[in-house]
């Protein structure tokens, strides 16, 4: 099961928008009772709870990218991720991780 939650405002969020996004959060709890985290900036709330079904030790959310200028939560499972790491193995090596 799992949960996302979240708000966004290019104009700005307002001063309690973390804890806005943690009652939020609170309110699905039941969905992920294994695990939670927020990300919050000025203009972005974003959260998730989790059920550790798949990837129990590296599925923590939000997830962001190498320098911390993209941030995501999602809620699902890729299927097919065993394939795809193999073809980005062979295609990039280590150059990806």
């Amino acid at each position: 099961m799992c949960g996302i939650a979240g708000m966004y405002n290019p104009r700005g969020l307002p001063p309690d928008a973390e804890a806005q996004a943690k009652r939020m959060l609170a309110s699905i709890r039941y969905r992920g009772p294994d695990d939670s985290g927020i990300y919050v900036d000025e203009e972005v709330a974003l959260g998730s709870v989790r059920l550790s079904i798949v990837d129990l030790a590296g599925g923590r959310q939000p997830i962001a990218n190498e320098d911390e200028t993209l941030w995501i939560v999602f809620n699902g499972e890729i299927f097919n991720s065993p394939e795809l790491r193999s073809g980005l193995d062979a295609e990039c090596g280590d150059e990806y991780r």
